[in-house]
């Protein structure tokens, strides 16, 4: 952090905002991903900036899911880049899974970036934009033949609604990181993980540890119990029961 102290009350907020902003000046992040994380950075104070067990279980079933994928990637945009680049790497390791450059707003030159900023960690990502996913007109359209194209299983962090429908329309079992529930792509979505990246991505790494040493029974097992619908409501209800108690604490002008 260049300004703000670590005793800063909202420091890891601020820290985030400025690595996203220092994305930008890098190339990486897209003006517009400022919005974004803004707009995510809304959901997760009303959700108390933490990990639910909700979110823990979508984790837990996310990394079991990618485990028993023959051919999962990971879709890698500008935001992501900014803001977790060694942890995405790390956990693209842990799960034998492959990394790949997608955007929204799109440049060659931030795709080369991109790619520049996960190498430059020590990572491997595909950026070749080789091949077409049919019935998508935005640019995210543009895949590579050796990654999306090809994935039985993809995980897309910060996600639009638009090319979760094309995935899963086109036999893909999709996985997003969306802090708004109520978002197309949240309930369109496979498995929806309702948490802040920066805490979600570690928490799955952890989780591969563990379940690395389970059976294929028993990640089918995990994935069974998991029920997405479920966890959506269960994120809405929190969301609910907050603002609630926030506006009970003003009436009595705490």
């Amino acid at each position: 952090m260049t300004h703000v102290p670590e005793g800063h009350p909202r420091y890891l907020s601020l820290k985030y905002r400025e690595k996203i902003a220092e994305g930008v000046k890098k190339g990486l992040t897209a003006v517009e991903g400022i919005a974004a994380h803004g707009r995510g950075e809304t959901f997760d104070y009303i959700l108390g900036e933490r990990t639910h067990r909700f979110a823990w279980e979508a984790e837990r079933a996310a990394v079991s899911l990618m485990l028993l994928s023959k051919h999962p990637v990971i879709s890698v945009n500008g935001n992501v880049a900014a803001l977790i680049p060694e942890e995405i790497i790390k956990l693209s390791e842990s799960l034998n899974a492959i990394l790949e450059v997608n955007i929204f707003h799109f440049s060659h030159e931030r795709v080369l970036r991109i790619k520049e900023e996960i190498e430059s960690y020590g990572g491997k990502i595909l950026a070749d934009l080789d091949a077409t996913l049919k019935g998508l007109e935005s640019a995210r359209r543009m895949v590579s033949s050796k990654g999306i194209f090809i994935a039985d299983t993809v995980l897309v962090p910060l996600e639009d609604g638009d090319r979760c429908e094309i995935l899963k329309r086109n036999g893909k079992k999709v996985i997003t990181i969306d802090l708004n529930p109520l978002s197309r792509t949240s309930r369109m979505a496979d498995i929806t993980i309702v948490d802040n990246i920066v805490r979600a991505v570690p928490n799955m790494i952890k989780i591969s540890e563990e379940l690395s040493s389970y059976s294929k029974k028993e990640l089918e097992d995990v994935l069974a119990s998991y029920d997405n619908r479920k966890s959506l409501a269960q994120s809405v209800e929190v969301i609910r029961d907050y603002l609630t108690e926030i506006a009970e604490k003003i009436l009595r002008g705490e």
